[in-house]
């Protein structure tokens, strides 16, 4: 006798309600009910206000700072686990503490590995991410892991621009990877950038590799958090010929001046997802949803399909 397969329940920690209503929208249902007990000492609690026992759980939530994002999906997960769902699979938009992905000097941690552990601990049977800021990163996990590209909103976007001489570029030598496979869908050249720093997020130096004279250049990184690269990459390229520029960044975290950097910098926009919620508005930063890329990988992973086409890069 053939058993229909029951409707996935989907959460939402606090931090990605707003992205996680917009998923389950797409998705065709509603958020689960939870609600979050607070101490007086900001210590909470979550509940799950109906049954999640044999089910298959979504939970959404970004993990960037304050830490306080990252402990309540470990108490979410932990929730499921506990209330025994059958299959837990963590949704994180944005995978915090992923640029500590390896000892860059002695005596620091490898953060990302470390999250990765204690998401499996908590609960999860899966993670579903996108844009990780190292590909490495699935390594970390015993657990299956659908790594997700942002190229799959971005790049519809950008031909609908039609922008002519375009040029994409990648704003330092990390991200070369990622700025060639935009130009291999796009069909254009590639510049690359070459940046010192003297410290975290203070650049000291920045050259230009390959020609921008006459063109119109695209910068496509992960992440954007204080716009100090950007904003000097963008200065750099009108210095060097370039007719305009803009970026691509998957994940806004736009801390410290990011905000009046971009306002006064020669970007002509930003693009970036709504993985993590844009702390004000900005006249030159334009959001492209990626809740439709996640419900229809959601879907597929619920009804045990291919997500392969969703993989561009």
């Amino acid at each position: 006798m053939a058993y229909a397969v029951p409707e996935p329940k989907i959460f939402a920690c606090t931090q990605s309600e707003e992205l996680a209503e917009k998923i389950a929208k797409q998705y065709g249902t509603e958020l689960g009910k939870v609600t979050f007990s607070t101490y007086s000492d900001g210590e909470f609690q979550p509940s799950f206000e109906e049954s999640v026992r044999g089910a298959r759980v979504f939970i959404i939530g970004s993990t960037f700072p304050n830490s306080d994002h990252l402990m309540q999906m470990l108490l979410m997960l932990d929730a499921a686990k506990r209330a025994s769902a059958r299959h837990i699979t963590a949704v994180l938009p944005y995978f915090g503490w992923a640029r500590q992905d390896r000892k860059d000097k002695p005596r620091v941690p490898i953060g990302a590995k470390l999250i990765a552990k204690m998401l499996e601990v908590a609960g999860a049977t899966r993670i579903i991410t996108m844009d990780l800021h190292a590909d490495q990163i699935q390594g970390f996990f015993e657990k299956p892991v659908d790594h997700l590209f942002a190229s799959t909103v971005f790049l519809p976007y950008l031909r609908n621009l039609n922008l002519d001489k375009l040029t994409v570029a990648s704003p330092d030598m990390g991200g070369s990877k990622r700025a060639y496979a935009y130009s291999k869908f796009l069909e254009s050249d590639v510049v690359i950038c070459y940046k010192q720093r003297k410290k975290a997020n203070v650049i000291s130096h920045m050259e230009l590799i390959g020609d921008v004279t006459g063109k119109n250049v695209v910068l496509v990184d992960d992440m954007v958090d204080t716009a100090g690269t950007l904003t000097k990459a963008a200065e750099v390229m009108i210095e060097r010929g370039a007719l305009s520029v803009r970026a691509i960044c998957t994940h806004p975290i736009l801390s410290g001046q990011a905000y009046e950097r971009i306002e006064n910098s020669h970007l002509e926009e930003l693009i970036v997802t709504d993985s993590i919620p844009l702390r004000k508005e900005s006249s030159k930063i334009k959001v492209v949803s990626c809740a439709h890329l996640f419900a229809d990988v959601m879907h597929r992973v619920h009804n045990n399909t291919s997500i392969s086409s969703k993989f561009l890069m």
